[in-house]
């Protein structure tokens, strides 16, 4: 194969498959491009019967064509010798290369049928990324409950106490050299991979919007996981949708994030009934997923008190993200204005950050319920009567007053 600026020759040189892993992937990649690519084989070779069953393959769903399966890829690759029809039986189930990249498995087959003769399966992701050269971002949904999280901000952007900002670094650290830190073969033997952190603290404190920015400096897609999809009234469908997102954030190095985390991954109870056992069993999966997990995990909750002992003690940083001192306020209001509309004179920001305890969030909020006010009255400046009114409700979410 002559190399090129392919996005598979790329993948090739840097994998370096053997020859054979080679042909098997060419062998599933075959009809995404052709669909008719082994029918077309297959009559010019057919015996006068009309059958070659030793060649396998499968028809399925939508797709017309003959589809490859493990018969198939041992035919091509061995044809009748049974000391080569094993050692490729052996490399399609255990060879590291595709146990390692999981591109190729073998679909499952009923109990009884030769495992062989289940359909070869190429990761859809490999297959995209090959034929188009980029891979599309995952569409929120049941099939897959996360979505990706991004910001126009930037690092300095983040309001913060220094103390919470220095344990931000030591994340960004580890996104950095955590590959080196594992290559060291003591230290690997005795860490566990990837890398939880707990973000705690009130509403509104910037917990989001850190992981958001975590991601843009470290160059890794961050997904936040959305519970009310993933949590199911069924017996293991929670585990089924959580181990979609695992398994995919893997392969792609994302960074999860789980907002409200107390409401899925909260104190186990005490099992008086099967719900209980269900509904432990799922937090037991979660931390075995955690546990196990090489990329990083972001949990974000305003009840830090609410989450299960057995969790905090698994995060390598607890980080708390307080309401901003007057001082901090201050800068959230003044870094917040609209960059097209001016200030009304009687407003005192000074004056605001000092009487009025807001997150940034919060006031954020407040200046937006401002800025479509005076963008629908056609002003040019944020009134006061406005400013003052998005306060009232920030304040009254909360159940206090001014």
């Amino acid at each position: 194969m002559q190399p090129d600026n392919s996005p598979f020759s790329q993948f090739i040189a840097q994998s370096k498959p053997s020859e054979d892993e080679l042909l098997m992937l060419l062998i599933g990649l075959a009809p995404q491009v052709f669909p008719n690519f082994f029918d077309a084989i297959l009559a010019r070779y057919l015996p006068p019967s009309g059958e070659l069953p030793e060649f396998g393959g499968a028809k399925s769903g939508n797709h017309k064509g003959l589809l490859p399966t493990g018969d198939t890829a041992i035919f091509i690759l061995a044809g009748s010798e049974p000391a080569g029809r094993l050692n490729i039986q052996r490399l399609l189930r255990y060879s590291p290369f595709f146990q390692r990249e999981k591109l190729l498995t073998l679909e499952p087959v009923r109990t009884g049928e030769p495992p062989m003769s289940g359909r070869l399966l190429l990761d859809p992701e490999f297959a995209e990324w090959v034929l188009m050269g980029t891979v599309a971002a995952p569409a929120l949904g049941h099939d897959f409950p996360a979505q990706r999280l991004e910001t126009a901000l930037n690092w300095g952007d983040l309001v913060l106490p220094q103390s919470t900002l220095q344990q931000l670094s030591e994340i960004k650290s580890w996104c950095a050299h955590g590959e080196r830190l594992f290559a060291d073969p003591v230290l690997s033997a005795r860490l566990r991979p990837g890398y939880r952190s707990l973000f705690y603290g009130p509403p509104g404190t910037g917990k989001t919007l850190t992981a958001s920015l975590l991601g843009k400096d470290t160059q890794r897609p961050v997904y936040r996981v959305d519970l009310s999809l993933v949590v199911s009234k069924y017996i293991g469908e929670t585990e089924k949708n959580l181990a979609k997102i695992f398994d995919k954030a893997a392969r792609r190095h994302w960074i999860l994030f789980f907002d409200e985390a107390d409401a899925l991954f909260g104190k186990r109870t005490d099992t008086s009934n099967a719900h209980d056992r269900y509904a432990n069993q799922e937090v037991s999966y979660l931390l075995q997923r955690i546990e196990t997990f090489d990329g990083m995990v972001i949990l974000a909750t305003n009840m830090k008190q609410n989450l299960d002992e057995a969790f905090l003690r698994r995060f390598e940083s607890v980080i708390y993200f307080p309401m901003p001192p007057a001082e901090q306020r201050l800068r959230i209001w003044q870094s917040s204005l609209p960059a097209h509309l001016g200030l009304d004179s009687a407003i005192d920001l000074s004056a605001l950050a000092q009487r009025y305890e807001l997150s940034g969030g919060a006031i954020q909020n407040a200046i937006r319920y401002a800025a479509l006010q005076a963008i629908e009255q056609d002003r040019g400046v944020l009134s006061q009567v406005d400013l003052f009114e998005g306060v009232r409700r920030e304040l009254a979410k909360e159940g206090r007053g001014m």
